[in-house]
């Protein structure tokens, strides 16, 4: 059994020295749990009691100790040769990764959050690694694919019935693209007003930007587009209206209707958009042979509709300065058109392709 280590007499200035090294939130982690050691020693406690409050084992405290009795303050710092950084191992990596990316809460840490110092600090506490300084943690988790991002907010659905709407909607787009379904995903965009939309880019001389107005008026209005995309067939429809009702929405859907024949059934992916629900809508749907299937709450990324949009936006509206409605529209029409049009152009169907991918994934 190993003999009793004492620390040697340290005087004032010694022991505040140690309690700032304990206390300073940067340098090596190593330097930081000898200094805790020692610290603790002088305060009485026995080589045993603090191998339990550092998480190591004794014979370790009582090599810290001795070390100190015999170097001073020289025995704290890591005494690194140089040569190759530590390559930690597979299991050791997995196992950084998975605490980097767990609530400290989670893991009896008292933190909302890691930092590299307190992530480190924790990694030597519970035995994962010996020894790993602030950068190489960095490095670590770097390559691990692992970023210090920002939070952010997103609604969870609410909705009782979530995963059958999602299954029933992901099961129509299956059956739309094999060709065994008629899927149309309905839904607005909008409110198109003519104020100058920033955001836009364009090619200009350098330095030389063009430019729209900044000041302006609303004495026009607004209006809405009532879209359709039609699964199957790849196809964007859309009507440009003053209003959004559901006298309106109820008028582009037989518009929509119309362009098949009657004993096809028609799928409607809709949202929860009060216009979209109502007795007159479900008594139009059973008496046209139209099935609404409406997508969870919060949940409207699962209308493939949405990737459209974004298209819609950059091309029609984003930097532009439109005199009237009628020219506003106009452009929305020929642009749904060219799109239409231009269905077998590879490009543009990978695009659609992988905007489609993700937003049901």
């Amino acid at each position: 059994m190993a003999g009793r280590v004492e620390l040697r007499a340290i005087s004032d200035e010694e022991g505040n020295r140690l309690l700032r090294l304990v206390r300073r939130s940067t340098g090596s982690v190593v330097t930081w749990r000898r200094a805790q050691i020692v610290l603790l020693s002088a305060q009485g406690m026995s080589a045993v009691r603090i191998s339990e409050v550092v998480f190591t084992d004794p014979d370790t405290v009582r090599e810290v100790i001795h070390n100190f009795n015999r170097d001073g303050f020289d025995a704290l710092y890591p005494r690194y040769r140089g040569g190759r950084p530590r390559q930690f191992t597979l299991p050791e990596r997995r196992q950084i990764k998975q605490i980097a990316l767990a609530v400290p809460t989670d893991l009896g840490a008292p933190f909302a959050t890691w930092s590299l110092a307190k992530l480190a600090d924790y990694l030597v506490a519970e035995g994962v690694v010996t020894d790993i300084s602030h950068e190489g943690l960095r490095q670590l988790l770097r390559e691990e694919g692992v970023r210090f991002q920002a939070l952010r907010t997103w609604k969870r659905s609410n909705d009782p019935n979530f995963e059958s709407k999602k299954n029933r909607i992901l099961e129509l787009y299956a059956l739309a693209e094999a060709g065994q379904a008629v899927v149309v995903c309905v839904d607005e965009f909008g409110p198109l007003n003519l104020q100058p939309q920033p955001g836009g880019k364009a090619w200009a001389p350098r330095a030389k930007p063009r430019r729209i107005r900044a000041t302006y008026t609303r004495p026009h209005g607004i209006r809405h587009l009532l879209a359709a995309y039609d699964v199957g067939r790849d196809r964007l429809y859309g009507h440009v209206k003053p209003h959004k009702r559901r006298v309106d929405f109820l008028a582009f859907c037989r518009y929509i209707r119309s362009l098949y024949p009657p004993a096809v059934r028609l799928c409607l992916i809709l949202d929860n958009f009060s216009p979209h629900k109502g007795e007159a809508v479900h008594t139009w749907a059973r008496a046209n042979n139209v099935e609404l299937a409406y997508t969870p709450f919060y949940g409207s990324w699962l209308n493939r509709i949405e990737a459209q949009f974004k298209a819609l936006r950059y091309f029609c509206l984003n930097g532009t300065d439109h005199p009237d409605h009628a020219t506003q529209a106009r452009l929305i029409r020929r642009y749904i058109h060219w799109r239409n049009a231009h269905l077998h152009d590879a490009r543009l169907r990978s695009i659609i392709r992988r905007a489609n991918t993700a937003n049901v994934a």
